[in-house]
């Protein structure tokens, strides 16, 4: 056994030997693979070996497509039969919300190249000949999908990794994990000890014992999947005596189920409610080739529907019952990257797709590892978009739910309910009486939008037909059991409410929590010179001021968006997005400089913020306060601490919605004598609580940028539109030589604000596709309703040629053609007028 590598991949399955493999085709033939029964032990052997092109995220999107694409590679350059079937998708639609989400997933195909088709129902009949139509409005097919054969996909992944010179122990079992003084990992095994630069754990339903080794909480639990395989049919078999082409792999997402041909007869997979985890302490150690005994009476919902669909399924015996464990994650895409807090050890789990996702996944690690970076923009799938709240307990109950939800719609707007509230601040309940309606950012609760007093929706508008299973297109009902949100992927209920807070902060003040922002201080002698060697903005030089920091990666795209406060001297309180705080701090933690003259320390659960906006935020904070609010003495973009009544904060005069106002970021425990102080005091001025739908609305109209919307290590910060922030000649910084290299070689895309006209009930949400003379030039970014402005905008990355002011386009939003024009950045208020207001 070698005694040191340069990489150990640790996992037999698909995802661990596909990392390998990609590995070696980087040039990295020094690496090794350790499993500790035989390749494809795990969950690989049973899995039913779906390729489903379909995926509502973009990382997630980019992986598949590639993966079904280099399965075909793979079989040619190794000369093993992969035992790919390229049979089609076809995903049926009985509702009208289904057909919505195939549409807004059509944007996301068409800007990731991926092909697709949409069938009328006696379309799906031609292709589908044992298929009943009934009650069909159409479906989405991908041509180039199908199904694979997992074992024998492996087995080449294996041979391709070898013939690159790597190495692939089996029979070998990892006992510990120990990193060294000089960073390297000492890899503890049955057979021996192997010392290593990087680690990869790909171990599958053993993640959280894995981890355990290092220190990790791995947010991965398996769940029960089962499906069922039955006796050949007459008719199955007689079509392929005549030679007819297999019929596509069918999902009625309605029902929650996927069905295909298996050796003459059908594959039936359902999704149902109810699956258990498994496995949550982790299999045995003599686990291998394990199955779970069958629960027949969970699955008879989907068998029933699968018969009425297909009436050929229910005329053959039953072959087998497989119900095999597979590995989830809370939102239920897979955990790929760098483990938080640990240097050269990465993740590969939590692939509840493992089949479809190992070639996308080991290619964009392998690159991560050996380049620095992956190339797309990885924040979905991102290990450190979970935090420590993410538990055993909370990951039972999201684990279940995402397994539940695979087949349910994907609604920009939903909000799951499983282990919620989990984290709420001390204002919580003061926000739920005036009628909160919330949501989650990990793990956090913070108000989306603000329902009426006695609000509900009525009961004729969530209708959804009764033989449909997954009847999920609304928020669960309150306490008093009234229902006040309806998802959808249009204008829904809420929109004319979120309206009417805008109004009020455009016309008077307005209350916003922001307490979720991830909150750190960066202290030490060395503090501002590293801060200003990593950021490309200039650090401000008198203290009490404000500045937008952005922290690039070595090749100029965006990782991470700050606000940065010298709040005492030699003391930086940095501020970014709630839902990245785990990566955020992580990165930041990854660059200080080894000498100990920088410490962190994060403050998040120590400070509340609330956001005061509106032209009549001043005269709020003035009842409270003696400090002087005029421009000339508390200038925007500054920042002081203050008194509030016999309370205090420090108050930052930014925000995010574009009007006069103040983030007041206070100790948490005075919140809630804060709230009450605020609300008193702007009560002769119209204060009212607004959420963050309503600051997402304004933020828009004023071209604000997000990650990893408009800001992604895809597009540079000059592409991004970040000029203003970024400054090459205040000397080095990290992504500085790529983007003046880039200043010379030309932008790929421009970031552009886009007016949308001819819209009804359906703005752009992101994603969609942009085009000019029936060509592709762009994708959306972000989009919605302008209130103030009254029109439909979306933000947007199109290319260069395409991005001057007045430039007429096309943007398809839920498979409908509108024109749009360009028009100039914040099409509110691009004087920033308001947010200067002097007073």
């Amino acid at each position: 056994m070698k005694s040191e590598a340069r990489a150990v991949v640790i996992g037999g399955g698909v995802v661990g030997v596909s990392t390998l493999y990609h590995l070696a085709k980087k040039g990295w033939s020094d690496v090794v693979l350790l499993e500790r029964k035989e390749l494809t032990s795990g969950s690989t052997w049973h899995a039913a070996g779906l390729l489903p092109l379909f995926n509502m995220s973009y990382s997630v999107g980019q992986i598949h497509k590639y993966s079904v694409r280099f399965y075909q590679e793979l079989q040619e350059e190794t000369g093993m039969n992969v035992g790919f079937t390229r049979c089609s998708n076809i995903r049926l639609a009985r509702t009208k919300d289904r057909w919505d989400e195939y549409m807004y997933y059509a944007g996301i195909a068409e800007t990731i190249g991926v092909p697709y088709r949409l069938l009328t129902p006696e379309e799906v009949r031609e292709v589908w000949p044992l298929c009943e139509t009934e009650g069909l409005l159409g479906a989405i097919q991908h041509p180039d999908d199908g199904y694979i054969q997992p074992a024998d996909l492996t087995q080449a992944l294996a041979k391709g990794a070898r013939d690159k010179g790597a190495t692939i122990y089996r029979n070998t079992a990892v006992m510990a994990l120990e990193q060294q003084g000089d960073g390297k990992w000492l890899v503890k095994t049955d057979k021996g000890d192997i010392l290593a630069e990087h680690v990869v754990s790909a171990t599958g339903n053993f993640a959280r014992k894995t981890g355990e080794m290092v220190g990790l909480d791995v947010p991965v639990i398996p769940v029960e999947h089962q499906y069922i395989v039955t006796e050949p049919h007459p008719a199955i078999v007689e079509r392929k005596k005549q030679g007819l082409p297999e019929m596509g792999v069918l999902r009625e997402s309605d029902s929650s189920w996927y069905m295909r041909e298996e050796n003459g007869g059908l594959l039936l997979g359902p999704y149902e409610a109810g699956a258990p985890c498994c496995y949550v302490d982790g299999p045995s150690d003599d686990s291998e080739y394990e199955l779970f005994q069958e629960d027949l009476d969970r699955l008879m919902p989907h068998v029933e529907t699968a018969i009425e669909r297909v009436p050929a399924f229910g005329e053959v015996g039953i072959k087998q019952i497989y119900n095999g464990a597979i590995a989830y994650t809370p939102d239920g895409s897979p955990i790929i990257g760098p483990a938080p807090g640990l240097k050269n050890f990465w993740l590969n789990e939590g692939h509840s797709f493992g089949v479809t996702a190992a070639g996308g996944a080991g290619w964009q690690l392998a690159e991560w590892i050996v380049e620095g970076e992956p190339s797309i923009d990885m924040m979905g799938v991102d290990p450190r978009r979970f935090g420590p709240y993410a538990t055993e307990g909370y990951l039972r109950e999201k684990n279940e739910e995402a397994y539940a939800n695979v087949f349910t719609m994907h609604y920009p707007d939903e909000e799951r309910a499983a282990a919620r509230p989990l984290k709420t601040t001390p204002c919580y309940g003061r926000m739920k009486e005036r009628g909160a309606v919330f949501g989650s950012v990990y793990g956090w609760e913070r108000p989306n939008w603000f329902a009426p007093e006695g609000y509900a929706v009525p009961e004729e508008a969530l209708g959804v037909g009764a033989d449909v299973i997954t009847k999920h297109n609304h928020a669960p009902p309150l306490e008093d059991g009234r229902i006040v949100e309806k998802w959808s992927f249009r204008r829904s209920n809420y929109f004319e409410h979120v309206g009417n807070e805008v109004r009020n902060v455009h016309e008077n003040v307005g209350l916003l929590d922001m307490s979720a922002f991830a909150k750190i201080e960066v202290s030490g002698p060395g503090a501002r010179l590293w801060l200003d060697s990593i950021f490309a903005n200039r650090i401000p030089k008198k203290r009490g001021r404000v500045a937008l920091c952005h922290l690039l990666t070595k090749n100029g795209g965006v990782r991470s968006e700050f606000t940065v406060y010298e709040w005492a001297p030699g003391r930086f309180y940095l501020v970014s997005a709630g839902g990245f705080e785990a990566h955020d701090h992580d990165v930041l933690a990854r660059l200080l400089p080894a000498d100990g003259s920088v410490v962190l320390r994060p403050l998040t659960e120590q400070y509340g913020v609330f956001v005061l906006a509106g032209p009549k935020s001043r005269d709020v904070l003035k009842k409270l306060t003696h400090t002087p609010l005029s421009n000339a003495d508390f200038p925007w973009l500054s920042g002081r601490k203050i008194s509030l009544g016999h309370a205090t904060a420090h108050a930052l005069r930014v925000n995010f919605v574009g009007e006069l106002g103040w983030e007041l970021h206070h100790p948490i425990a005075m919140q809630n004598v804060l709230f009450d102080m605020l609300m008193e005091a702007g009560a002769q001025f119209g204060i009212r609580p607004f959420g963050i739908r309503a600051m997402t609305a304004m933020a828009i109209e004023k071209s604000y940028r997000l990650i990893p919307r408009e800001l992604s290590i895809e597009y540079t910060a000059w592409e991004s539109g970040l000029d203003r922030f970024v400054h090459p000649d205040k000397g080095d910084f990290i992504g500085r030589e790529a983007l003046l290299r880039q200043r010379e070689d030309g932008l790929r895309w421009n970031y552009v604000t886009l007016e949308v006209h001819d819209v009804t009930d359906a703005d752009a949400r992101g994603s969609e596709a942009i085009y000019r003379d029936g060509k592709l030039v762009g994708r959306a970014t972000h989009g919605g309703y302008g209130w103030r402005v009254g029109k439909s905008l979306a933000l947007a990355m199109v290319r260069p040629e395409h991005a001057a002011e007045g430039t007429r386009l096309e943007i398809k939003i839920l498979g409908r053609m509108h024109p749009a024009t360009v028009i100039a950045e914040s099409p509110f208020d691009p004087d920033n007028e308001a947010l200067r207001a002097d007073g």
